[in-house]
């Protein structure tokens, strides 16, 4: 017996999977930048950042998309074909954000549909970042972000990419993303 289809919603920088996905909207809520991590700390299996220009480590809480509830708004992105084992992969990824079912929210769902949405402990991070002034954007991220949507979206969603980083006070770093050995001991940065 086949399992019913199961998708998961890109808005950011998995809106640039583009094979086996289709577009869709994503009915009552706006894209920001919601979520950060502490740069200042190694998970085992996870990632750091490092400047591009001289390698050093910044002491900043590097800031990524999110989704927030509001009827006014539609959100563009992709819905991409995942399995359980795919559901997992990206479970590990997404340490910033939770899983959560929407599919009532697409319209025309072809089966069950899942988002990342930011987290309690993710957006307590940006606040902290935002508050002390320590935020940033990796220029790579955003950069991929306004690609992806570029070829989806419409161009107010687009713009809002950057529009929502000046607004949030979010610095636009040149950063070199690191990924980090997953049998790694977890270190203070």
């Amino acid at each position: 017996m086949n399992a019913a289809p199961q998708f998961v919603f890109g808005y950011g920088s998995l809106a640039a999977q583009g094979e086996g996905c289709h577009v869709a909207r994503l009915r009552g809520h706006r894209r920001s930048w919601g979520v950060a991590m502490d740069n200042r700390v190694d998970l085992p299996g996870y990632k750091s950042y490092r400047l591009r220009a001289d390698g050093s480590r910044p002491a900043v809480f590097v800031a990524f998309v999110d989704v927030e509830p509001d009827a006014r708004w539609e959100v563009t992105g992709i819905c991409m074909p995942v399995d359980e084992r795919r559901l997992r992969e990206l479970d590990r990824r997404e340490r910033n954000y939770d899983r959560v079912e929407i599919t009532s929210a697409i319209g025309d769902a072809a089966g069950r549909v899942w988002i990342y949405r930011g987290s309690h402990d993710g957006r307590a991070r940006l606040r902290e970042a935002v508050a002390c002034g320590c935020a940033a954007v990796s220029r790579d991220y955003r950069d991929a972000v306004v690609g992806a949507l570029q070829a989806i979206a419409t161009p107010r969603e687009v713009s809002d990419v950057n529009r929502l980083i000046a607004a949030g006070r979010l610095a636009v770093l040149d950063l070199v993303r690191v990924d980090l050995d997953p049998g790694a001991r977890p270190a203070q940065g």
